[in-house]
């Protein structure tokens, strides 16, 4: 029989969506930024919010015990290191995320039970072929997923770049590569390298500011197309991160052996994906990994596989799995052309 301490922690799980609203509101009100240069009393952050002061408070105290902010005086409040990351302007800002954790992602996540019970995402349970044709309907939801994965991209990769030599290689394209925020950073670290960024034509706009920001668009280009369709021979890597999560099987060997078509004889493939145990502990990395996979057959339909998976993934697809380097939460799956 559970003992009253496992019974209340079983209870703090199950209220755990009320963090995800608490953290939202904050970002919507614009705590962090309201808090960036120092403290500030709760009345001045009210007339600034626009917010009713005792209601205000009230949720100041509840960011304060998750650790977001600290009252550091009588009514008056400072961001902790962890709540500067819902600043919008931070190096390793979450804002974006939190938006679409509680703006998109629980509504998907509430019909759970239906996916568990049918194996359908949420999207073919509304007879659309994949969560990215229903999302790709709302301009906004899109502007909202594309500013997220920016987000966790910028965060992962100095790990990425600290995992794997890149220098080796003369021309790398990231297919699905969005904005650029992956390619941009490693063409950064490896002036001599020419890059090309492939995703869908809505990209193409985000990709060409972000690449002119940041000083590699003489060197980095963006081609549109469908990963499904084909992939164009002009690199001699091909980086995907987070991409093949997205897909089952059938969808992901099917854009693998599009690189494999592009990529020349001594060609390089590079997955950025978690890897899954194979017997998954009660730790927060396995935790988040495994919400992931949810979130993955509840979104795309897509998993979040271990390494023995991947490697008969690649092994289908005309790769052989040449080595894991371990980046973070992430790895960085190197994948040779077997032929």
């Amino acid at each position: 029989m559970a003992s009253q301490v496992s019974a209340l922690r079983l209870f703090d799980l199950i209220q755990s969506h009320r963090v995800t609203a608490v953290i939202h509101v904050a970002v919507k009100l614009g705590i962090a930024e309201l808090l960036r240069d120092g403290p500030r009393p709760l009345g001045e952050l009210a007339k600034a919010t626009g917010a009713d002061e005792p209601a205000l408070g009230r949720l100041l105290t509840a960011l304060s015990t998750i650790g977001v902010c600290e009252r550091s005086g009588k009514d008056v409040y400072a961001l902790t290191e962890i709540g500067a990351g819902l600043d919008g302007a931070a190096e390793h800002s979450f804002k974006a995320w939190a938006i679409l954790e509680a703006e998109m992602l629980v509504k998907r996540w509430s019909g759970l039970l239906e996916t568990v019970m049918t194996g359908k995402t949420a999207a073919e349970l509304q007879g659309f072929s994949s969560s990215f044709e229903l999302m790709g309907r709302s301009p906004e939801d899109v502007e909202k997923f594309n500013a997220a994965m920016t987000e966790l991209t910028r965060l992962v990769t100095p790990a990425i770049l600290r995992a794997y030599d890149f220098s080796g290689i003369s021309h790398l394209m990231d297919v699905g590569g969005g904005s650029g925020e992956l390619l941009g950073a490693v063409a950064q670290q490896n002036p001599k390298m020419r890059g090309t960024v492939f995703d869908l034509p809505r990209c193409a706009e985000a990709a060409g500011k972000h690449l002119r920001q940041i000083g590699v668009s003489d060197r980095v280009e963006f081609v549109a197309g469908d990963f499904f369709k084909s992939i164009p021979a002009v690199a001699d890597a091909i980086v995907l991160k987070s991409i093949i999560h997205d897909w089952n099987d059938a969808h992901s060997i099917s854009i693998l052996r599009n690189c494999s078509a592009a990529l020349p004889n001594n060609g390089k493939l590079l997955l950025v994906e978690r890897l899954m145990p194979e017997r998954p502990a009660a730790t927060d990395e396995d935790k988040a990994h495994a919400m992931s996979d949810l979130n993955m057959m509840r979104g795309p339909g897509g998993a979040e596989r271990t390494e023995r998976q991947y490697r008969e993934l690649l092994e289908q697809s005309g790769f052989g799995l040449a080595k894991v380097y371990p980046a973070g939460r992430f790895n960085v799956i190197e994948g040779r052309l077997a032929r």
